[in-house]
Protein backbone atom coordinates (compact mmCIF):
# COMPACT_ATOMS: atom_id res chain seq x y z
CA UNK A 1 0.00 0.00 0.00
CA UNK A 2 2.97 2.44 0.92
CA UNK A 3 4.59 1.72 -2.66
CA UNK A 4 1.04 2.47 -4.49
CA UNK A 5 0.48 5.49 -2.41
CA UNK A 6 4.43 6.48 -3.27
CA UNK A 7 3.47 6.19 -7.13
CA UNK A 8 0.57 8.32 -7.09
CA UNK A 9 2.15 10.99 -5.24
CA UNK A 10 4.70 10.80 -7.84
CA UNK A 11 2.31 10.55 -10.32
CA UNK A 12 -0.13 13.31 -8.65
CA UNK A 13 0.98 15.52 -11.26
CA UNK A 14 0.06 13.45 -14.44
CA UNK A 15 -3.91 13.15 -13.49
CA UNK A 16 -4.70 16.04 -16.00
CA UNK A 17 -2.38 15.62 -18.48
CA UNK A 18 -3.70 11.34 -18.20
CA UNK A 19 -7.45 12.18 -18.35
CA UNK A 20 -7.09 14.28 -21.33
CA UNK A 21 -5.25 11.85 -23.00
CA UNK A 22 -8.15 9.30 -22.78
CA UNK A 23 -10.53 12.30 -23.40
CA UNK A 24 -9.29 12.68 -26.48
CA UNK A 25 -8.46 9.28 -27.54
CA UNK A 26 -4.85 9.59 -27.68
CA UNK A 27 -4.43 6.86 -25.22
CA UNK A 28 -6.48 3.90 -25.22
CA UNK A 29 -4.69 1.40 -23.49
CA UNK A 30 -2.07 1.77 -20.59
CA UNK A 31 0.61 1.30 -22.26
CA UNK A 32 0.48 4.40 -24.35
CA UNK A 33 -1.21 6.14 -21.64
CA UNK A 34 2.76 5.37 -20.44
CA UNK A 35 4.43 6.38 -23.20
CA UNK A 36 2.49 9.67 -23.73
CA UNK A 37 3.16 10.70 -20.47
CA UNK A 38 6.73 9.12 -20.49
CA UNK A 39 6.74 7.55 -16.67
CA UNK A 40 7.36 4.28 -15.36
CA UNK A 41 4.43 1.65 -15.93
CA UNK A 42 3.62 1.24 -12.20
CA UNK A 43 3.19 5.63 -12.15
CA UNK A 44 0.65 5.31 -15.06
CA UNK A 45 -1.17 1.74 -13.75
CA UNK A 46 -1.39 4.24 -10.55
CA UNK A 47 -2.64 7.16 -12.51
CA UNK A 48 -4.85 5.14 -14.45
CA UNK A 49 -6.68 3.87 -10.84
CA UNK A 50 -7.22 6.96 -9.90
CA UNK A 51 -8.88 8.26 -12.12
CA UNK A 52 -10.97 5.02 -12.09
CA UNK A 53 -11.51 5.69 -8.62
CA UNK A 54 -13.01 9.37 -9.30
CA UNK A 55 -15.44 7.68 -11.93
CA UNK A 56 -13.78 9.46 -14.86
CA UNK A 57 -12.21 6.60 -16.33
CA UNK A 58 -12.85 2.70 -16.63
CA UNK A 59 -9.78 0.51 -16.76
CA UNK A 60 -10.48 -3.00 -18.66
CA UNK A 61 -7.72 -5.27 -17.19
CA UNK A 62 -8.54 -7.64 -20.33
CA UNK A 63 -5.86 -7.94 -22.64
CA UNK A 64 -5.67 -6.34 -26.02
CA UNK A 65 -2.64 -8.24 -27.43
CA UNK A 66 0.86 -7.25 -27.17
CA UNK A 67 1.76 -3.44 -25.83
CA UNK A 68 5.27 -3.60 -27.44
CA UNK A 69 7.15 -3.51 -23.45
CA UNK A 70 8.54 -6.83 -23.25
CA UNK A 71 5.20 -8.18 -25.19
CA UNK A 72 2.86 -7.74 -22.21
CA UNK A 73 -0.65 -7.15 -22.84
CA UNK A 74 -1.93 -3.90 -21.93
CA UNK A 75 -5.11 -3.17 -20.18
CA UNK A 76 -7.50 -0.53 -21.86
CA UNK A 77 -8.69 2.74 -21.30
CA UNK A 78 -12.25 3.59 -21.74
CA UNK A 79 -14.36 6.82 -20.15
CA UNK A 80 -16.46 5.54 -17.87
CA UNK A 81 -20.12 4.78 -19.11
CA UNK A 82 -21.52 6.70 -16.09
CA UNK A 83 -19.25 8.89 -14.98
CA UNK A 84 -20.25 13.14 -14.77
CA UNK A 85 -21.35 14.86 -17.80
CA UNK A 86 -21.43 18.64 -18.54
CA UNK A 87 -24.36 20.92 -19.30
CA UNK A 88 -24.28 22.45 -22.68
CA UNK A 89 -26.48 24.38 -24.76
CA UNK A 90 -26.39 26.36 -28.17
CA UNK A 91 -28.79 30.25 -28.36
CA UNK A 92 -29.31 30.64 -32.32
CA UNK A 93 -31.80 32.30 -34.45
CA UNK A 94 -34.46 29.59 -34.29
CA UNK A 95 -34.21 28.79 -30.75
CA UNK A 96 -31.72 26.81 -28.86
CA UNK A 97 -30.52 23.25 -27.66
CA UNK A 98 -29.20 21.38 -24.87
CA UNK A 99 -27.28 18.47 -24.65
CA UNK A 100 -25.85 16.73 -21.58
CA UNK A 101 -22.37 15.68 -23.21
CA UNK A 102 -19.59 12.89 -21.49
CA UNK A 103 -15.79 12.85 -21.38
CA UNK A 104 -14.65 11.96 -25.54
CA UNK A 105 -17.34 14.65 -26.14
CA UNK A 106 -20.09 12.04 -26.21
CA UNK A 107 -23.25 13.67 -26.42
CA UNK A 108 -25.50 11.67 -23.83
CA UNK A 109 -28.47 12.86 -24.04
CA UNK A 110 -30.20 16.51 -26.15
CA UNK A 111 -33.26 18.40 -26.21
CA UNK A 112 -33.90 21.03 -28.66
CA UNK A 113 -36.14 24.13 -28.14
CA UNK A 114 -38.02 26.35 -30.52
CA UNK A 115 -38.88 29.65 -30.29
CA UNK A 116 -38.83 33.51 -31.23
CA UNK A 117 -34.93 34.24 -28.96
CA UNK A 118 -36.47 38.17 -27.31
CA UNK A 119 -34.27 40.77 -26.32
CA UNK A 120 -34.27 39.82 -22.85
CA UNK A 121 -31.44 36.81 -22.66
CA UNK A 122 -33.15 35.45 -19.66
CA UNK A 123 -35.92 34.63 -21.01
CA UNK A 124 -34.30 32.00 -23.84
CA UNK A 125 -31.46 31.31 -21.12
CA UNK A 126 -34.39 30.36 -18.42
CA UNK A 127 -35.59 27.92 -20.81
CA UNK A 128 -32.47 26.63 -21.49
CA UNK A 129 -31.11 25.64 -17.98
CA UNK A 130 -34.69 24.67 -17.07
CA UNK A 131 -34.39 22.08 -20.15
CA UNK A 132 -30.54 20.87 -18.88
CA UNK A 133 -32.19 20.59 -15.20
CA UNK A 134 -34.61 18.11 -16.68
CA UNK A 135 -31.92 16.21 -18.83
CA UNK A 136 -29.80 15.72 -15.30
CA UNK A 137 -32.56 14.96 -13.80
CA UNK A 138 -33.73 11.87 -16.21
CA UNK A 139 -29.86 10.83 -16.41
CA UNK A 140 -29.16 11.07 -12.69
CA UNK A 141 -25.38 11.53 -13.54
CA UNK A 142 -23.26 14.35 -11.82
CA UNK A 143 -22.90 17.59 -13.43
CA UNK A 144 -19.34 19.15 -13.54
CA UNK A 145 -20.26 22.44 -14.97
CA UNK A 146 -22.36 24.30 -18.06
CA UNK A 147 -21.37 25.42 -21.55
CA UNK A 148 -22.74 28.06 -23.57
CA UNK A 149 -22.38 28.73 -27.21
CA UNK A 150 -24.25 32.41 -28.73
CA UNK A 151 -23.93 33.68 -32.31
CA UNK A 152 -21.57 36.11 -31.21
CA UNK A 153 -18.17 37.78 -29.93
CA UNK A 154 -17.85 37.49 -26.15
CA UNK A 155 -15.87 39.97 -24.97
CA UNK A 156 -13.39 38.58 -22.10
CA UNK A 157 -13.06 38.43 -18.97
CA UNK A 158 -16.94 40.21 -18.77
CA UNK A 159 -18.33 37.41 -20.94
CA UNK A 160 -20.45 40.09 -22.66
CA UNK A 161 -22.13 38.89 -26.15
CA UNK A 162 -20.89 42.75 -27.97
CA UNK A 163 -22.54 41.80 -31.61
CA UNK A 164 -25.29 39.31 -31.67
CA UNK A 165 -26.24 40.52 -34.86
CA UNK A 166 -28.85 37.77 -35.33
CA UNK A 167 -30.46 37.72 -32.28
CA UNK A 168 -32.55 40.45 -30.76
CA UNK A 169 -30.19 41.15 -27.68
CA UNK A 170 -28.72 44.17 -26.88
CA UNK A 171 -24.86 44.74 -27.31
CA UNK A 172 -23.15 44.06 -24.60
CA UNK A 173 -26.12 42.16 -22.90
CA UNK A 174 -24.31 40.46 -20.00
CA UNK A 175 -24.60 36.52 -20.89
CA UNK A 176 -22.18 34.80 -18.72
CA UNK A 177 -24.08 36.81 -15.82
CA UNK A 178 -27.65 35.62 -16.43
CA UNK A 179 -26.08 32.03 -17.37
CA UNK A 180 -25.28 32.21 -13.62
CA UNK A 181 -28.19 33.49 -12.50
CA UNK A 182 -30.23 30.94 -14.31
CA UNK A 183 -27.82 27.71 -13.36
CA UNK A 184 -28.20 29.70 -9.28
CA UNK A 185 -32.32 29.75 -9.80
CA UNK A 186 -33.27 26.08 -11.52
CA UNK A 187 -30.28 24.52 -8.59
CA UNK A 188 -27.77 23.06 -11.26
CA UNK A 189 -25.18 21.98 -8.56
CA UNK A 190 -21.94 20.05 -8.82
CA UNK A 191 -19.76 17.61 -6.69
CA UNK A 192 -19.74 20.20 -3.75
CA UNK A 193 -23.21 21.08 -4.27
CA UNK A 194 -22.55 25.24 -5.40
CA UNK A 195 -24.05 25.91 -8.20
CA UNK A 196 -22.00 24.54 -11.36
CA UNK A 197 -19.22 27.10 -12.79
CA UNK A 198 -20.10 28.20 -16.27
CA UNK A 199 -18.95 29.50 -19.53
CA UNK A 200 -19.98 31.19 -22.32
CA UNK A 201 -18.26 31.44 -26.08
CA UNK A 202 -18.41 32.10 -29.47
CA UNK A 203 -20.61 29.26 -31.00
CA UNK A 204 -17.97 28.50 -34.24
CA UNK A 205 -14.94 29.28 -31.52
CA UNK A 206 -16.20 25.89 -29.85
CA UNK A 207 -16.90 24.26 -32.97
CA UNK A 208 -13.47 24.65 -33.41
CA UNK A 209 -12.20 23.54 -30.24
CA UNK A 210 -14.30 20.51 -30.48
CA UNK A 211 -13.27 19.83 -34.09
CA UNK A 212 -9.54 19.91 -33.23
CA UNK A 213 -10.03 17.43 -29.89
CA UNK A 214 -12.65 14.81 -31.19
CA UNK A 215 -13.12 15.60 -35.10
CA UNK A 216 -12.00 16.41 -38.19
CA UNK A 217 -9.24 18.97 -36.78
CA UNK A 218 -7.50 16.58 -34.39
CA UNK A 219 -3.30 16.55 -35.05
CA UNK A 220 -3.56 20.05 -37.27
CA UNK A 221 -1.55 22.36 -35.50
CA UNK A 222 -2.81 25.53 -37.34
CA UNK A 223 -6.92 24.94 -37.74
CA UNK A 224 -9.49 27.10 -39.58
CA UNK A 225 -12.96 26.79 -39.29
CA UNK A 226 -15.79 28.53 -40.80
CA UNK A 227 -18.96 27.82 -40.78
CA UNK A 228 -22.84 29.30 -41.78
CA UNK A 229 -25.25 27.75 -39.02
CA UNK A 230 -28.98 29.22 -39.18
CA UNK A 231 -27.93 32.81 -39.87
CA UNK A 232 -24.37 34.73 -40.69
CA UNK A 233 -20.79 33.12 -40.96
CA UNK A 234 -18.32 32.70 -37.87
CA UNK A 235 -14.93 31.32 -37.84
CA UNK A 236 -12.03 30.21 -35.62
CA UNK A 237 -8.34 29.58 -35.39
CA UNK A 238 -7.28 26.70 -33.19
CA UNK A 239 -2.84 27.41 -33.01
CA UNK A 240 -1.55 24.49 -31.33
CA UNK A 241 -3.74 22.94 -29.14
CA UNK A 242 -5.45 26.54 -27.57
CA UNK A 243 -8.19 28.72 -29.34
CA UNK A 244 -7.18 31.84 -30.53
CA UNK A 245 -9.07 34.86 -29.30
CA UNK A 246 -7.13 37.63 -29.73
CA UNK A 247 -6.49 39.95 -26.26
CA UNK A 248 -10.38 40.28 -25.44
CA UNK A 249 -11.87 37.44 -27.39
CA UNK A 250 -13.15 39.11 -30.41
CA UNK A 251 -10.80 37.63 -32.95
CA UNK A 252 -12.03 36.22 -36.23
CA UNK A 253 -14.89 37.64 -36.97
CA UNK A 254 -14.79 36.43 -40.62
CA UNK A 255 -17.77 36.83 -41.63
CA UNK A 256 -17.35 40.90 -42.00
CA UNK A 257 -14.46 39.95 -44.87
CA UNK A 258 -15.86 42.02 -47.92
CA UNK A 259 -16.45 39.33 -50.55
CA UNK A 260 -18.59 41.25 -52.83
CA UNK A 261 -17.56 44.78 -53.18
CA UNK A 262 -20.91 47.01 -53.50
CA UNK A 263 -23.08 43.83 -52.53
CA UNK A 264 -25.70 44.06 -50.02
CA UNK A 265 -25.53 45.87 -46.54
CA UNK A 266 -23.73 44.17 -43.52
CA UNK A 267 -25.84 44.26 -40.38
CA UNK A 268 -21.90 45.80 -39.03
CA UNK A 269 -22.66 48.50 -41.22
CA UNK A 270 -20.20 47.98 -44.06
CA UNK A 271 -21.46 45.83 -47.71
CA UNK A 272 -20.65 42.95 -48.91
CA UNK A 273 -19.83 40.68 -46.35
CA UNK A 274 -19.46 36.51 -46.09
CA UNK A 275 -22.07 37.10 -43.51
CA UNK A 276 -24.42 37.92 -45.60
CA UNK A 277 -23.62 37.16 -48.90
CA UNK A 278 -22.85 33.20 -48.28
CA UNK A 279 -25.16 32.62 -45.30
CA UNK A 280 -28.67 30.61 -45.66
CA UNK A 281 -30.24 33.24 -46.20
CA UNK A 282 -28.43 34.68 -48.86
CA UNK A 283 -28.62 31.17 -50.74
CA UNK A 284 -32.36 31.11 -51.07
CA UNK A 285 -32.57 34.25 -52.07
CA UNK A 286 -29.72 33.21 -55.21
CA UNK A 287 -32.00 30.24 -55.73
CA UNK A 288 -35.14 32.43 -55.96
CA UNK A 289 -36.60 30.43 -52.94
CA UNK A 290 -38.70 32.52 -50.28
CA UNK A 291 -37.62 31.01 -46.79
CA UNK A 292 -40.46 29.16 -44.69
CA UNK A 293 -41.32 28.81 -41.26
CA UNK A 294 -41.25 25.31 -41.30
CA UNK A 295 -37.76 24.22 -40.53
CA UNK A 296 -34.85 26.36 -40.30
CA UNK A 297 -32.48 27.84 -42.87
CA UNK A 298 -30.06 26.04 -43.24
CA UNK A 299 -32.37 22.54 -43.03
CA UNK A 300 -34.23 24.52 -45.75
CA UNK A 301 -30.64 24.75 -47.62
CA UNK A 302 -29.69 21.48 -47.08
CA UNK A 303 -32.96 19.98 -48.01
CA UNK A 304 -32.79 21.83 -51.50
CA UNK A 305 -29.15 20.94 -52.17
CA UNK A 306 -29.86 17.45 -51.37
CA UNK A 307 -32.88 17.26 -53.57
CA UNK A 308 -33.00 19.50 -56.13
CA UNK A 309 -29.52 19.94 -56.88
CA UNK A 310 -30.25 19.38 -60.70
CA UNK A 311 -32.45 22.74 -60.98
CA UNK A 312 -30.47 25.08 -63.02
CA UNK A 313 -31.29 28.27 -60.54
CA UNK A 314 -30.40 25.95 -57.29
CA UNK A 315 -26.82 24.33 -59.13
CA UNK A 316 -26.13 28.30 -60.06
CA UNK A 317 -27.07 29.65 -56.18
CA UNK A 318 -24.56 26.83 -54.95
CA UNK A 319 -21.92 28.51 -57.97
CA UNK A 320 -22.36 31.70 -56.62
CA UNK A 321 -21.96 30.99 -53.20
CA UNK A 322 -18.99 28.77 -53.36
CA UNK A 323 -17.15 31.37 -55.73
CA UNK A 324 -17.71 34.07 -52.55
CA UNK A 325 -16.61 31.80 -50.20
CA UNK A 326 -13.56 30.47 -52.20
CA UNK A 327 -12.25 34.05 -52.14
CA UNK A 328 -13.09 34.75 -48.52
CA UNK A 329 -10.84 31.31 -47.28
CA UNK A 330 -8.36 32.41 -50.22
CA UNK A 331 -8.05 35.78 -48.11
CA UNK A 332 -7.55 34.24 -44.89
CA UNK A 333 -5.38 31.19 -46.14
CA UNK A 334 -3.13 34.55 -46.96
CA UNK A 335 -3.69 36.13 -43.47
CA UNK A 336 -3.44 32.60 -41.63
CA UNK A 337 -1.42 30.01 -43.48
CA UNK A 338 -3.50 27.50 -41.28
CA UNK A 339 -2.43 23.86 -42.00
CA UNK A 340 -6.10 22.59 -42.49
CA UNK A 341 -9.78 24.07 -42.98
CA UNK A 342 -12.67 22.69 -41.97
CA UNK A 343 -16.22 24.14 -43.17
CA UNK A 344 -19.31 23.93 -41.23
CA UNK A 345 -22.99 24.56 -41.38
CA UNK A 346 -24.19 25.45 -44.77
CA UNK A 347 -20.45 25.87 -46.33
CA UNK A 348 -20.30 21.90 -45.00
CA UNK A 349 -23.01 21.18 -47.87
CA UNK A 350 -21.60 23.67 -50.64
CA UNK A 351 -18.47 21.64 -50.43
CA UNK A 352 -20.47 18.42 -50.77
CA UNK A 353 -21.91 19.55 -53.51
CA UNK A 354 -19.12 20.67 -55.77
CA UNK A 355 -15.93 20.42 -53.91
CA UNK A 356 -13.31 20.74 -56.64
CA UNK A 357 -14.87 23.80 -57.35
CA UNK A 358 -14.54 25.36 -54.08
CA UNK A 359 -10.67 24.12 -53.36
CA UNK A 360 -10.02 25.37 -57.35
CA UNK A 361 -11.29 28.96 -56.18
CA UNK A 362 -9.23 28.91 -53.14
CA UNK A 363 -6.29 27.91 -54.51
CA UNK A 364 -6.64 30.45 -57.68
CA UNK A 365 -6.88 33.58 -55.06
CA UNK A 366 -4.19 32.68 -52.27
CA UNK A 367 -0.60 33.91 -52.64
CA UNK A 368 0.66 30.27 -53.03
CA UNK A 369 -1.59 29.13 -55.77
CA UNK A 370 -2.26 25.62 -56.28
CA UNK A 371 1.56 24.50 -55.00
CA UNK A 372 0.82 25.85 -51.58
CA UNK A 373 -2.86 24.46 -51.48
CA UNK A 374 -4.16 24.05 -47.55
CA UNK A 375 -6.76 20.98 -47.35
CA UNK A 376 -10.34 21.98 -47.11
CA UNK A 377 -12.22 19.44 -45.43
CA UNK A 378 -16.12 18.78 -43.94
CA UNK A 379 -16.57 19.26 -40.26
CA UNK A 380 -16.68 15.57 -38.06
CA UNK A 381 -19.22 16.37 -35.41
CA UNK A 382 -22.92 16.30 -35.55
CA UNK A 383 -23.72 19.20 -32.96
CA UNK A 384 -19.96 20.33 -32.50
CA UNK A 385 -21.09 23.83 -31.13
CA UNK A 386 -22.56 22.08 -28.08
CA UNK A 387 -19.44 19.70 -27.58
CA UNK A 388 -17.25 22.38 -27.89
CA UNK A 389 -19.31 24.06 -24.92
CA UNK A 390 -19.57 21.27 -23.17
CA UNK A 391 -15.71 21.03 -23.42
CA UNK A 392 -15.27 24.55 -21.56
CA UNK A 393 -17.05 23.01 -18.81
CA UNK A 394 -14.78 20.24 -18.80
CA UNK A 395 -11.76 21.96 -18.74
CA UNK A 396 -11.47 22.63 -14.88
CA UNK A 397 -11.80 19.31 -14.75
CA UNK A 398 -9.15 18.07 -17.52
CA UNK A 399 -6.64 20.56 -15.73
CA UNK A 400 -7.00 19.57 -12.01
CA UNK A 401 -9.43 16.11 -11.25
CA UNK A 402 -8.46 15.76 -7.97
CA UNK A 403 -9.47 19.31 -7.10
CA UNK A 404 -13.00 19.08 -8.83
CA UNK A 405 -14.18 15.84 -7.96
CA UNK A 406 -11.68 14.31 -5.01
CA UNK A 407 -11.80 17.06 -2.49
Amino acid sequence: MTQIRTRLERGRGALGPALSLVHTGRAATRALLTAELGVTRATAGAVAAELEALGLIRVDTRPTGPSGGQGRPSHRLAVAPQGPVALAAQVHADGFRAALVGLGGGIVATAPGSMTVPADPAHVLGAVVETGAELLRASGRVCVGAGLAVPSAVAEPEGTALNPLHLAWPAGAPVREVFEEQIARVGITGPGGDPVPSFVANDVNVAALAEHRHGAGQEAQHLLVVASGHRGVGGALVLDGRLHTGSSGLALEVGHLTVVPDGRPCHCGSRGCLDVEADPLAFLEAAGRAPGPEVSLLQQCRDLLRTEYADPSVREAAGLLIDRLGRGLAGLVNVLNPDRILLGGLHLHLLDADPERLRAVVADHSLWGRSGSVPVLACALDHNSLVGAAELAWQPVLDDPLSVLGG
